[in-house]
């Protein structure tokens, strides 16, 4: 999918989702295309996580459409082209999720060996090569109850870059994260921003998202009300519902 020669990755278009009376998701459309960070502010409650979940397959939207890394998210059937949509599109949650009884070398290799079937040679390989990246080289056998948040946040990056993606998704990844240990995950990730990976990132962390977004999309009451480049998102934002969020918060 092309538009004015830029590759789309990810298309979602009015999309809508409700848990039970909770209307989360009131019409969202959004463009993301190919080696863009694109960063979701907005307060608690405004489906920026919800979102996520859709383009990930996670929850199923009531009414609209995602594509996604060439697959039709909303129309996914079975757990065949679910695995097949979470092997090009990788999330990374609040919580770590680690697998407390594997060393961090077995967390990362899990997927890619028991789920895509890879030799696990090569799988070993590349994790070792993905904990250099995510400057956790030397923690290969260690277990996540012996690490830090921050530590065990960037093996959770590891294990989803060993999917090879082409789309990652971060779901307040540094929310449960002490001040200390907040940096060393947001440097692992620009570094991922950086080297062109497509990057879908609900932040509280506004400095950041200046930093490293291409595009920043402001949700409120399961709305987009206002997005654009981060210069003028942040410095002349144009509906009153941003100027207030933004008052707040900067």
């Amino acid at each position: 999918m092309t538009q004015n020669g830029q590759d789309i990755i990810v298309q979602v278009d009015n999309v809508t989702k409700a848990f039970g009376n909770n209307q989360v998701l009131r019409g969202v459309s959004m463009t993301v295309r190919k080696g863009e960070a694109v960063a979701l502010i907005g307060p608690s409650g405004s489906g920026k996580s919800t979102l996520l979940r859709c383009i990930n397959g996670l929850v199923t939207p009531d009414s609209g459409e995602i594509h996604a890394a060439g697959h039709a998210v909303h129309a996914l059937q079975g757990n065949a082209e679910r695995i097949a949509l979470r092997k090009d599109v990788c999330m990374v949650f609040q919580q770590y999720n680690l697998f407390p009884h594997m060393t961090v070398l077995q967390n990362i290799m899990l997927a890619p060996v028991e789920v895509l079937k890879q030799n696990p040679a090569e799988v070993r390989e590349r994790a070792v090569a993905l904990l250099a990246k995510v400057r956790l080289t030397g923690k290969e056998d260690a277990y996540p109850g012996h690490l830090s948040g921050g530590q065990q946040q960037r093996v959770a990056i590891a294990r989803a870059l060993a999917m090879r993606p082409s789309v990652m998704l971060f779901d307040e990844v540094t929310a449960a994260l002490d001040p200390e240990t907040v940096k060393e995950v947001l440097l692992t990730i620009r570094d991922l921003v950086q080297e062109g990976m497509t990057c879908i990132l609900v932040t509280h962390e506004m400095g950041f998202a200046r930093e490293v977004a291409h595009q920043v999309y402001f949700t409120d009451h399961g709305l987009i009300v206002e997005h654009g480049a981060p210069d003028t998102f942040f410095d002349a934002p144009q509906d009153p519902r941003t100027q207030e969020f933004l008052g707040h918060i900067l």
